[in-house]
């Protein structure tokens, strides 16, 4: 199985592959990002469903680029015998999901592999494939058809692959000048064979859509290529019919190589996709922030007290956690899990989240909040003010017993402040004195139990001395100014206690607090935080080494997993990660908001992009 930063990301916005430095697409869940998946070699092995078309042999450079601002990937085999080049693209549109690969001779003559192997169920269901000849309707002499249960997968194209040992199998040369095209669709199997597509529009549609989305983009400053890579692969994690923002499009790919830490991280987290409009809306990308308020509307529609911290993309309530004991795992890493337990956990930093990211819509004067919509936040927050004095699971969805987390009581603060906000600045109707008294409670409860005498510094929670990464978001949502001696002593202690190999781990997992065996690597979205926190206090040295390290660990077409393992120099984790590519671009405008106030003379700290 090829290293995670050897993927690649294509997606039609409903759903998404990777496809591997080799050429084998080795995951792709269809039709939507939390479906099963059809092709699951990524968390298994070849029978376990993949689509390779990737050069014979050995001595082979293949290099890749994402064709212009678009999801369309490029990669150029050269061999021995000749060059080829492959587009990869899973085009926009019309209510189906086509995959197609164009292939074209460069130079000689090169020999590439077909291998198509499809296993629904995440693996597991072999379908009945059958050869279907003369139909000239459907654009060629012949096609594949795999069908199993409510799915079918069709494979068209010259050469198609023979039947051969469990998987349909072929090898063809291609010579300079040649162009081969292989398109594979998924319809459901109760519908009629739909097709051809004019792959021609349709690519050129996912070119044109993804230009003209990132062409407003107003951002010139450090990074930059980075930053138009990370909101172009936010774009490509949000689903195009509902608004819902996946964390990732992957399951079970581990943060620690051969242990328990294997999590589903396809569905729409509150938190990440929060934080996710944030950075849209740090980029002025407004419009792209009313789809999601909708769905957050929709998603939480309801009693408060049934609110859960993730939902499915369309914003469903169901998606128990079970395991694929049939699936080896990543590199032997097991369990492979389906669902998330954690959607029944209590993770008190959520609505802070959400409420920032909607007073962020408000402050840069997005479409008119529908009352509704005001409707559904002030019954959270009167929720919130029955429910704050209760502990939490905290942000890392500790498994282990709920407790104080400190940053869990900020963001109830922030979520409080917001509110407060909106009626005060925005003209948002109801009675904040409750709101207000209630904020006051929680800013005294951390300022006592949340600090640490001992150490002169804020806590992971308020039985510990231990610190918590999350803490250096205190001053980025306007808890505590940057310049205050308890916040700058706080990212003192994190730099002493987290950093490892110059990269910063969410917290100490031999603490305990999680509840869990084995251990992790740095936390690329941390990391990224402690860039922020730098440029806050001034400290833009740092904040720039440390971002050039960060941007510098993206692969070669710049996306980032969830970790990286410092010793053995890779990424891991679920891939690509919204979390860790939202960092990133807040963390590029902090460096660039510090870099402004320093030229302007101004010695005061940099606002908060968040703060308030």
């Amino acid at each position: 199985m090829a290293n995670i930063e050897d993927y690649a990301l294509i997606g039609d916005r409903h759903t998404a592959a990777l496809v591997s430095r080799e050429g084998s697409i080795d995951w792709l869940c269809l039709p939507r990002f939390d479906s099963p998946a059809a092709f699951a070699a990524l968390v298994g092995d070849p029978d376990n469903g993949r689509w390779l078309i990737g050069p014979m042999g050995d001595d082979i450079t293949s290099t890749r680029r994402y064709v212009d601002d678009s999801m369309v990937l490029e990669t150029t085999h050269r061999t021995p015998s000749g060059v080829v080049r492959v587009y990869d693209s899973m085009p926009f549109g019309d209510g189906r999901h086509d995959v197609v690969r164009r292939i074209e001779g460069v130079e000689g003559t090169v020999r590439l592999k077909h291998e198509w192997v499809v296993r629904f169920t995440y693996g597991k269901v072999m379908p009945w494939v059958s050869r279907w000849r003369d139909y000239s309707d459907y654009g060629c002499d012949e096609i594949l058809v795999a069908v199993a249960g409510p799915d079918r997968l069709t494979l068209r194209g010259p050469h198609l692959p023979k039947a051969a040992d469990r998987r349909h199998c072929d090898e063809f040369d291609v010579h300079a000048g040649d162009v081969l095209v292989f398109e594979t669709t998924y319809t459901p199997s109760y519908r009629p064979i739909p097709l051809p597509i004019d792959i021609r529009s349709r690519v050129q549609r996912n070119l044109r859509e993804y230009s003209s989305w990132i062409k407003p983009l107003k951002y010139d400053g450090p990074y930059v290529a980075a930053v138009r890579r990370s909101l172009l692969t936010l774009r490509a994690l949000t689903h195009e019919a509902t608004g819902g923002i996946v964390a990732a499009p992957t399951t079970s790919l581990p943060e620690d190589i051969g242990g328990e830490r294997n999590w589903d991280y396809r569905y729409c987290w509150l938190r990440d996709a929060a934080l996710t409009l944030e950075a849209l809306l740090m980029a002025d990308f407004a419009d792209a922030a009313l789809a999601w308020r909708d769905w957050l509307v929709r998603a939480v529609a309801g009693d408060p007290q049934d609110v859960q911290i993730m939902y499915t993309v369309d914003g469903g309530r169901e998606l128990p956690e079970r395991e694929l004991d049939y699936l080896s795992g990543y590199e032997d890493s097991r369990p492979v899990r389906v669902g998330n337990g954690a959607v029944d956990q209590r993770q008190a930093d959520v609505l802070g989240e959400v409420m920032i990211a909607l007073a962020m819509m408000r402050d840069v004067g997005a479409d008119p909040e529908p009352e509704h919509a005001w409707q559904v936040q002030r019954a959270l927050i009167n929720n919130l003010c029955d429910t704050w004095k209760e502990p939490d699971n905290g942000l890392w969805e500790i498994r282990g017993p709920k407790r104080y987390f400190t940053h869990s009581r900020v963001m109830v603060w922030a979520a409080l402040d917001r509110a407060i906000s909106g009626v005060e600045h925005h003209g948002m109707h109801s009675d904040v004195d409750r709101w207000k008294e209630t904020r006051e409670a929680v800013r005294a409860e951390i300022m006592e139990h949340g600090f640490s005498s001992e150490r002169g510094c804020f806590t992971q929670h308020y039985e510990t001395t231990e610190v918590d990464s999350s803490l250096l978001l205190m001053a980025d949502v306007g808890f505590i100014d940057p310049h205050d001696e308890r916040y700058i002593a706080t990212v003192q202690a994190i730099e002493h206690d987290l950093l490892q190999n110059g990269l910063l781990l969410r917290y100490r997992t031999q603490s305990g607090v999680d509840g869990l065996s084995g251990d992790e690597s740095p936390f690329l979205a941390c990391s990224f935080w402690l860039v922020s926190a730098y440029a806050l206090i001034g400290r833009l040295d740092d904040a720039h080494a440390l971002m050039s390290r960060l941007v510098g660990l993206c692969n070669d077409v710049g996306l980032l997993s969830e970790e990286y393992d410092t010793k053995a120099q890779r990424q891991i984790g679920n891939f690509p990660q919204a979390f860790s590519h939202l960092a990133l671009v807040v963390a590029a405008y902090a460096i660039e908001s510090a870099e402004q106030d320093a030229e302007g003379g101004d010695q005061a700290a940099p606002r908060p992009r968040r703060g308030k």
